[in-house]
């Protein structure tokens, strides 16, 4: 009876093993994927001509990893219960699309869910979560994203925990996304579960502001600012390894103006959020390679020990949100939601320094230097903008 209890000890201690003793996701991951501009439309040429586009647009260098292909790849099961890839649209397979990714310096996501289809209606893995994380394996996957839809009676905790399992057992580090739409507050329970990020809100659209009921289901979808809204309290949660994850970006898809695709992009940095890409790479303007590959944001976000951060001040439409760093300096937002143009001011006590303090200020997105500052700094902000600096004693 020792030798059984013994060996149980030893296989629940090792459940998590990749999730949390390995370098998964020590930083917010990094990357694109197919669904927010493409959804169903996804093929080999596109995923192939994607990870070149992100190398020569210097998107690898500025620190993307992961080609992640969304629903819709999956068209059924063979006769022994294995997933297999839709043969018109990826002729070549799984794993020699893989290659090719990881060929190009990159890291390959693919998608699937917890219930017994996916969103799309294509074979979900309930009841094949181990045959499913095998399979990755063998086709050297490197990222999991696990949607809700078709959902039975699972309950959320024990549904991704088991797949983490799977994943494990399978032999291969490979990052969990937990898509389950913040329906039931996974970041309670989300790194428990073994998941490396989580979902805190329902889907992203391409618009500024606007929260739409989905026709089924318990969520919606929502704008840049609705999501933003919904990440307050939640920055305790997040840590290396397991990030609030308030979707995926929309720069670069046509229903923002670059204001705001700048402005989304800013927050989503300040909260150390997963910077996920869903445009069309292959054909962007230079205003939008500009945003996506802004160094000095992205730094914000990849901060070690990756701290999220939060809003410090709140005055009507006029925000200001501060992120401490690494090195004890402070990024700052000042933020309009407004309609017009205002000035946007962060005293040093909001952001946890002495007012009598001087520290220079550093914008982000114009690259310069502003100079020295005590006590306060305000600037002059668009409407939908922001200002993001670098506060450093």
């Amino acid at each position: 009876m020792r030798t059984i209890f013994f060996a149980i000890v030893l296989v629940s201690s090792a459940s998590h093993m990749f999730a949390q003793d390995s370098a998964l996701a020590p930083t917010p991951p990094m990357g694109w994927n197919s669904w927010n501009k493409f959804e169903c439309n996804v093929s080999e040429d596109l995923i192939k001509q994607t990870a070149d586009a992100m190398v020569k647009s210097g998107m690898k260098d500025a620190g993307y990893q992961y080609v992640i292909i969304d629903d819709c790849w999956q068209v059924a099961r063979d006769k022994d219960g294995n997933i297999l890839a839709d043969p018109q649209r990826f002729p070549s397979g799984i794993k020699a699309l893989a290659d090719y990714v990881h060929a190009a310096g990159l890291k390959f996501g693919i998608y699937s869910d917890v219930g017994t289809k996916t969103c799309a209606g294509r074979p979900g893995s309930l009841g094949h979560e181990y045959q499913d994380a095998r399979q990755y394996a063998a086709w050297t996957v490197d990222y999991l994203k696990y949607d809700w839809c078709n959902t039975i009676t699972q309950d959320g905790h024990a549904a991704y925990s088991l797949m983490r399992q799977a994943l494990d057992a399978s032999g291969r580090p490979i990052v969990l996304s937990i898509c389950e739409w913040g329906s039931h507050t996974p970041w309670l329970w989300g790194k428990d579960a073994g998941g490396n990020l989580w979902r805190t809100t329902g889907d992203i659209k391409d618009r500024w502001q606007g929260r739409v009921k989905w026709p089924a289901g318990d969520c919606c979808s929502n704008g840049v600012v609705d999501i933003v809204d919904q990440q307050v309290g939640l920055d305790s949660f997040a840590g290396p390894g397991h990030w609030n994850d308030p979707d995926m970006l929309e720069v670069g898809n046509g229903g923002m103006t670059d204001t705001e695709y700048r402005s989304h992009f800013s927050l989503w940095a300040i909260l150390a959020a997963p910077l996920i890409a869903g445009n069309d790479v292959r054909n962007m303007r230079p205003e939008i390679r500009d945003i996506l590959t802004n160094k000095e944001v992205i730094g914000v976000d990849q901060d070690q020990p990756g701290s999220e951060g939060k809003r410090v001040k709140k005055n009507g439409d006029l925000e200001v949100w501060a992120k401490q760093m690494k090195d004890g300096s402070r990024a700052v937002i000042l933020f309009n939601r407004g309609s017009a143009e205002h000035q946007v001011s962060v005293n040093w006590e909001d952001i946890g320094y002495p007012n009598h303090l001087q520290a220079a200020v550093r914008d982000l997105w114009d690259k310069k230097d502003l100079g020295r500052f005590t006590g306060s700094f305000s600037a002059s902000v668009v409407s939908h903008g922001v200002v993001m600096v670098m506060v450093k004693p």
